[in-house]
């Protein structure tokens, strides 16, 4: 079932709209992902055949790819937040979970590239949990 989806970058200068269905939510844990997003991990959805119209800003969207790689990235040129990516050649629609405003009808079903997480993401679950900012 398609459904529509909203979303915005941090400084809020790019909205957009995404339609079409998501079959994928992975936590990708490989160096690049983790370089990518400055964290443990990307936290990407999959909309085979998705498609993302630009409600405002889209000429402050910017796209990165990695040379003799398939990653690539598309990100907000005054905040730098994450946003949907076209990928393989406009068939799949990549779209990192923290840029979206409308819940996701998805939950991530896999942590993918494990066995290159970083050093320090063992035993996560485990911390304190803090309501707000420590301090």
């Amino acid at each position: 079932m398609k459904q529509k989806t909203k979303g915005a970058c941090l400084c809020g200068g790019i909205t957009f709209e995404i339609d079409g269905a998501f079959e994928h939510f992975f936590l990708c844990h490989c160096s690049r992902c983790r370089k990518d997003t400055g964290s443990a991990h990307a936290s990407n959805i999959f909309a085979p055949g998705g498609k993302v119209s630009w409600l405002s800003g889209q000429a402050l969207v910017r796209s990165f790819r990695l040379p003799g790689t398939r990653h690539g990235k598309s990100f907000c040129a005054t905040c730098g937040s994450a946003l949907p990516d076209l990928q393989m050649d406009g068939t799949l629609l990549v779209v990192p979970a923290g840029c979206l405003d409308t819940p996701p009808d998805i939950r991530p079903q896999a942590r993918i590239s494990w066995e290159s997480r970083a050093c320090w993401d063992d035993g996560l679950s485990d911390l304190p949990k803090v309501e707000g900012l420590p301090g």
